[in-house]
């Protein structure tokens, strides 16, 4: 007969008990993966628009016209960031 103090179930108020509280605890650790993010994210926000504001003359020497280096340059971080993004937020 059981008393409803199973150890494989979580408590009625909610809360998780200790072990899971621990793993849940490490799944939300700060790691290299967290840094990455954000090394990408400083470079997506401030190096990328200050390349474009400070040398504009940057994607006409790699053959672009001026609208195309507007819209080209912006997106290479945007893409590397939805990587990163990605691979960040999985865990093996």
């Amino acid at each position: 007969m059981s008393d409803g103090h199973s150890t494989d179930e979580e408590p009625a108020d909610g809360t998780a008990s200790g072990d899971d509280a621990r793993s849940e605890a490490a799944d939300r650790e700060f790691d290299y993966r967290g840094w990455t993010l954000v090394v990408a994210l400083f470079v997506s926000i401030v190096v990328i628009p200050g390349i474009i504001y400070l040398y504009p003359r940057v994607g006409p020497s790699f053959g672009l016209t001026f609208y195309d280096t507007y819209l080209a340059l912006p997106m290479i971080p945007a893409v590397v960031l939805g990587i990163l993004a990605v691979w960040a937020t999985t865990r093996p």
